[in-house]
């Protein structure tokens, strides 16, 4: 297990108390789990992802990830369409625990409300979360 100040928390990044992040990427928004979720949650086995087209509301759970520790649900950060899945992660589920925030991202969403990644915590914010819980 990382120590706090060991986890890579890029500052482009929006965070939700859930521990996904979520990037503003054009017109879609690219989707995954923070460095600490990944960490948390060991070493990634299987990865449930919904389908292209599929709709969920903002804190919705749309798919799970499986570790050798537990299954864990993941949340949607914001509401919208999946536009697409990270289908390398059917092969590779590792990708999550090697490369979360590049090769280990889980969907892109076209938002129904782009104010919604507004309302997400930044870097620091979630860092003061993650204080708050260890």
């Amino acid at each position: 297990m990382k120590e706090l100040n060991e986890l890579i928390l890029p500052d482009e990044l929006a965070y939700s108390k859930e521990h996904e992040w979520a990037q503003k990427n054009g017109d879609v928004i690219r989707v995954g789990i923070s460095d600490f979720a990944q960490d948390q949650l060991g070493d990634i086995v299987f990865v449930e992802l919904p389908e292209e087209g599929a709709s969920f509301d903002q804190d919705d759970e749309f798919g799970t990830l499986e570790s050798v520790k537990a299954v864990s649900e993941i949340y949607m950060p914001v509401g919208g369409t999946i536009t697409a899945v990270n289908s390398q992660l059917e092969e590779k589920p590792e990708l999550v625990n090697q490369d979360p925030y590049g090769q280990g991202w889980l969907v892109e969403v076209a938002p129904s409300d782009p104010g919604q990644l507004d309302a997400l915590m930044d870097k620091n914010e979630y860092f003061e979360m993650l204080k708050g819980e260890s």
